[in-house]
């Protein structure tokens, strides 16, 4: 009998993600007003360089997408590609499973001799989205942000705390529906506290 070798065993059909087994506990909830569901495997790159250095034009080209860094908190793209503020210097990029190598080869190339870093963190965090009418009144029961639309809305971002864990939380559209990016070893824990908190909701 032939056993196959590692080299030739699929490893992406070996992954497992962080809330596999809390599907039917998300899809249990779902209704016309709250729905939760995990998005594993999503392309997360983390990029650091000066705002005003000229890479900044080079990776943006690279990635005909806008770093934003004129202001804090913001999202240039959409949920499908997209570059977050998480600081002066430093951005998030956000993009559909398997896009890691060719993002991280096009960032290091539009960098070239200057000063920055770019990093795949993918396997850092797991995602979980919230969408629905409610979905704002659920944060607000574990997030300490004011999430008002005139204060946070489509295109904004924030790394901020929910229950006890830091998470960076970004509203995707204006229904609202909201992305959360979660590490992996508190994705259980940020898990069980959504599902607390849409049990008001959700009673019959």
């Amino acid at each position: 009998m032939t056993v196959a070798s590692p080299a030739q065993v699929d490893t992406l059909s070996l992954r497992r993600s962080p809330l596999a087994g809390r599907a039917a506990e998300f899809a249990a909830i779902g209704t016309d007003r709250l729905r939760l569901a995990e998005e594993p495997f999503l392309t997360q790159v983390n990029l650091r360089v000066h705002p005003g250095s000229p890479a900044v034009a080079r990776v943006e080209h690279a990635l005909d997408l806008a770093l934003p860094h004129h202001e804090p908190n913001l999202v240039s793209g959409d949920e499908n590609a997209a570059a977050l503020w998480l600081g002066p210097d430093e951005w998030l990029l956000v993009a559909p499973d398997g896009r890691a190598a060719e993002l991280v080869a096009s960032v290091r190339g539009a960098l070239a001799d200057s000063l920055g870093s770019t990093v795949d963190v993918s396997a850092n965090r797991t995602a979980l989205r919230l969408s629905g009418p409610l979905s704002r009144e659920v944060l607000e029961k574990i997030c300490s942000l004011d999430l008002h639309p005139r204060s946070f809305t489509q295109g904004r971002c924030a790394q901020t705390l929910l229950g006890r864990t830091q998470a960076i939380l970004w509203q995707l559209t204006p229904e609202p529906a909201y992305r959360i990016l979660i590490r992996n070893s508190f994705a259980d824990y940020l898990a069980d506290l959504l599902l607390d908190a849409v049990q008001e909701f959700t009673a019959p």
